[in-house]
């Protein structure tokens, strides 16, 4: 019994968590989902990422509860629900293949759309077993103050989710994170040396449709992308900044491009709407929304390496660029990776749920020790009269 409910929690608090780091990925997965069965026109525009962020919530919430034991026959039946819908779709998915990833470990781990299929039959069965005997869940939590669990992991999931979309993802999953060296990767893949092929569909082409992928990513020094996959629906909080920063390329030298997929009347709107001189090159449009969840985003490169990433929210400032970028803060290589970004939500969120745990648990015994005491001293008491 134990083994299917933690079978369970790990899975949808995994499932749930990387969702969660990269709500805009989940976002286009189910943006694709209604494409395929002809939904588009009918969703707004808001829907998709709202409910990128309520499922991987929901999914979190479930895996918290189950893993500690919290409200036993509701999360039990709760799961047991959500496998009955997502089993179904996915096996129509792996039979049709609509899309090529279901999405439910987004970039983190991808699986065939079978082995999808077969994991959610293996979920759904242990699910199965939950409901049938919830009450044999170990606790891990007392009732009592099983509440605490329950709205610390609501509210972080939602800051967490709400962060990564402001910002970027606290944890890169794709092959365009930072510190890969583009040129390097996209020749190994030509070269056959590649385990498998991610950067395929990756191609820098001018106005005129001649390919300077890697003549442009190979030049010397620094040099910054701005990647806004559709202009059309691009966020212009800050063409003052971008502009900015193109000047600030100008002055000191800078190779500066734009990557987009919109079409050349939509790049010529954007250049009268926000005044952009800069250059502009096509790349496929989901090829830019894998190199950075931001429209637009900014990309700091080193030769070809990705030294740093900005978000449209969070680009440098004109007052801050005052110096050749590798003397400015600005230029310092961005850190990352699994390992610190597995650390941040460790120290964020696990640590302080397993002091809540402990505390309660030292609560518990206390209490039971309370109570063992007060038993002897009433045996004692009827012994002696």
């Amino acid at each position: 019994m134990n083994v299917c409910r933690f079978v369970l929690a790990l899975t949808f608090i995994f499932s749930g968590t990387v969702k969660l780091i990269d709500p805009r990925g989940f976002q286009y997965k189910l943006e694709d989902y209604a494409s395929e069965f002809g939904l588009s026109a009918l969703l707004p525009m808001f829907l998709p990422l709202v409910l990128a962020v309520v499922i991987a919530m929901v999914e979190f919430f479930i895996g918290i509860n189950l893993f500690f034991g919290i409200r036993r026959r509701l999360t039990s039946i709760v799961s047991l629900i959500f496998m009955l819908v997502v089993t179904p779709l996915t096996l129509y998915i792996a039979l049709t293949d609509v899309v090529v990833d279901c999405g439910c470990f987004g970039d983190a781990l991808v699986l065939s759309n079978w082995q999808t299929f077969w994991k959610n039959v293996i979920l759904l069965a242990a699910s199965a077993v939950a409901v049938w005997t919830p009450r044999k869940m170990t606790r891990f939590i007392s009732e009592r103050n099983q509440w605490t669990i329950s709205i610390y992991s609501v509210a972080f999931s939602l800051v967490l989710a709400l962060y990564c979309i402001y910002r970027l993802p606290v944890i890169d999953f794709r092959p365009y994170h930072v510190g890969v060296d583009l040129p390097r990767a996209i020749e190994e893949e030509w070269t056959g040396n590649a385990a498998e092929p991610k950067y395929a569909d990756f191609s820098i082409d001018t106005p005129d449709g001649e390919d300077i992928t890697i003549s442009w990513l190979e030049q010397p020094g620094y040099k910054f992308l701005l990647v806004a996959p559709y202009l059309e629906t691009a966020d212009d909080g800050a063409v003052d900044d971008i502009n900015n920063i193109y000047e600030y390329c100008e002055k000191e030298g800078y190779p500066f491009l734009c990557l987009t997929s919109s079409e050349a009347d939509a790049i010529e709107r954007w250049q009268d709407m926000t005044g952009a001189e800069y250059s502009f090159a096509f790349t496929d449009g989901i090829v830019l929304k894998t190199v950075i969840r931001s429209n637009p985003g900014l990309l700091l490169l080193n030769g070809g390496a990705i030294v740093k990433k900005w978000p449209n929210s969070a680009l440098p400032d004109a007052g801050s660029l005052t110096a050749p970028i590798e003397e400015l803060k600005a230029g310092e290589p961005q850190h990352g990776g699994y390992i610190r970004g597995s650390l941040l939500l460790l120290v964020w969120f696990f640590v302080p749920l397993f002091v809540f745990a402990f505390v309660d648990r030292v609560w518990a015994g206390g209490k039971y020790l309370n109570r063992l005491r007060k038993h002897s001293i009433n045996q004692q008491t009827n012994v002696e009269t």
